[in-house]
């Protein structure tokens, strides 16, 4: 499994694309909330409040991760290099874990400098240091959840294609379904008995945003990825 992440990182690492993705991610989220005249500009806000970043975030990251990880798999069933890769003596269970630590740690380097979001909401605030800091941590907690679930999304639609344009749309869709879909169906049947908003992932990131760490939403986070991740590798052993 190291080999496969030390592989992965490097082939991140020594093409543009880890470079492009930290960028695009700081350039998209850095213009909306601090240069663009919108509602998620943080200095037309007025007061100390860093959620406008949590709520662009997620959408950001929609489509980013999916261009991360559309040619996980699909490029080695491409070139052929995955017969390789199942000659090693790995089990295919190595091999998806290791490709999915491998897009998570470049998920969080990707967040890692946006701490300076939050320390320039904590210089601004009136008094100084006016910021909720429970709900802070929070969401960049649920963040991290977030982007690992969209990541085992995303390495498993690699594993069904060789097409990595197929593999990104089928990615954005079914992130955006588990993201957004069960609100909308929640929205369009309101049924007290069915709660459609906790089968989705943006009500579990919401609760964690609060500040309040609750096991219901760890369990959701972590059942998505191990399920997504079990299908991936039940893949590799069909193929």
């Amino acid at each position: 499994m190291i080999a496969i992440l030390k592989k992965e990182i490097n082939l991140f690492f020594s093409s543009p694309i880890a470079y492009l993705v930290i960028g695009v991610f700081l350039l998209i989220n850095g213009l909306f909330l601090f240069v663009f005249n919108d509602n998620f500009n943080i200095l037309n806000a007025g007061f100390a409040d860093i959620k406008l970043f949590f709520f662009l975030a997620p959408w950001v990251f929609l489509f980013l991760i999916p261009a991360i990880t559309m040619k996980s798999f699909s490029e080695e069933y491409d070139t052929g290099t995955i017969e390789l890769l199942k000659t090693n003596p790995i089990s295919n269970w190595q091999i998806t874990i290791g490709k999915f630590i491998a897009t998570l740690l470049l998920i969080l380097i990707t967040i890692i400098p946006t701490i300076s979001y939050a320390y320039t909401v904590y210089k601004l605030g009136s008094p100084e240091g006016n910021i909720d800091f429970g709900s802070t941590m929070g969401s960049f907690l649920g963040l991290l959840f977030l982007g690992a679930t969209y990541s085992a999304i995303g390495l498993f639609t690699s594993s069904f294609s060789k097409n990595q344009v197929v593999s990104f749309i089928a990615s954005v869709c079914i992130t955006f379904f588990l993201f957004y879909g069960f609100d909308a169906l929640a929205l369009s049947f309101n049924n007290n008995t069915i709660s459609f908003a906790q089968l989705g992932i943006n009500e579990h990131y919401k609760s964690i945003s609060r500040g309040v760490i609750d096991t219901r939403d760890i369990t959701y986070f972590l059942s998505s990825i191990f399920f997504f991740l079990f299908i991936t590798k039940t893949r590799l052993d069909n193929e």
